[in-house]
């Protein structure tokens, strides 16, 4: 095994055109090997250490999330917080404190878990990834950049720098806001049974301007929930968000392993998706609702 620290973004491009793997906080490639789930690469290079990548910039579109933004940083960052609540939701979830600390948004979205925390959210939210080689650079919607478990349509010799998430829309007495919510049984170190992230701008006069919804663990890839323009101009009553659960449960393909079968799934995609969706109303409204919506809801393990 070869072992590379890169100390500039060049250096580390350089080094995954020659072959290596890439590793930050480690929290996913080490624990893999640990368990044989896969060899450890032939070739690392070690990109911990270049600081411009783990920075959060606001833009004129909306937030620059450098791909070394660690959940414990973007779980607490006032932007975040205030702007992409439902990120912050899902960033405080992930592993324990000691895996919040070390593990990266970049690394998590990369390893394309259909079960990872933050994927839910940035979908609902419209965010791209940020690639780039040696010589070149494109930006992929989230919706195209997983093609299965642990699977994505990136090249073995690019990097994900950056992932780009658009400004909430609020003009015009508009107000936006987002959450996320998942089934578990444990506080910590957990992986989620069921998870729904939800983004949803209210009109002036409370009605529903836009609403997105994505689903966790209940698909070979996080997924979008399709059919929800039919709530635009209606209120998010008690009755339309029961009609959102039953929608997202429906479009769902869960399967049954140890954790959960799968129509226990598929019945919490409903409660899931329906309680994201009414956390992320009552922000837009103006409802100050403390992250992680699990905890401040009850939602999960009592401990």
């Amino acid at each position: 095994m070869t072992f590379t620290i890169a100390t500039t973004l060049e250096d580390a491009l350089a080094a995954m055109a020659a072959g290596a793997r890439p590793v930050a906080g480690g929290s996913d490639l080490v624990v893999a090997a640990r368990h044989g789930k896969a060899a450890l690469p032939a070739s690392i290079v070690a990109i911990d250490r270049l600081g411009d990548l783990a920075r959060v910039t606001g833009t004129d579109d909306g937030v620059r999330i450098g791909a070394l933004a660690t959940h414990a940083t973007l779980m607490l960052h006032p932007l975040i917080v205030d702007s992409y609540p439902g990120l912050a939701d899902a960033c405080a979830l992930v592993g324990s404190p000691a895996t919040r600390n070390v593990g990266t948004l970049g690394g998590n979205v990369m390893n394309s878990s259909p079960a990872m925390d933050t994927g839910a959210p940035l979908l609902a939210l419209g965010a791209r990834v940020e690639l780039r080689t040696v010589d070149s650079t494109r930006v992929v919607p989230l919706a195209e950049l997983w093609t299965g478990p642990g699977r994505n349509v990136a090249a073995t010799d690019e990097l994900c720098t950056a992932i780009l998430v658009p400004a909430p829309t609020a003009a015009g007495g508009t107000r936006s806001s987002s959450a996320y919510v998942r089934l578990e049984y444990r506080r910590a170190m957990e992986i989620a049974v069921v998870g729904a992230g939800a983004s949803i701008t209210l009109a002036a006069d409370g009605t529903v301007e836009s609403l997105a919804i994505a689903l966790t663990a209940v698909a070979p890839t996080i997924i979008s929930v399709t059919g929800l323009d039919a709530f635009v101009g209606k209120p998010l009553d008690a009755a339309a968000l029961t009609a959102v659960g039953e929608i997202a449960s429906e479009q769902s393909s869960p399967i049954s392993d140890l954790r959960a079968g799968d129509s226990y799934r598929r019945h919490c995609v409903g409660v899931m998706a329906r309680r994201a969706a009414e956390a992320a109303a009552r922000r837009a409204a103006g409802e100050i609702i403390g992250i992680p919506v699990n905890r401040a809801f009850g939602i999960g393990a009592a401990r």
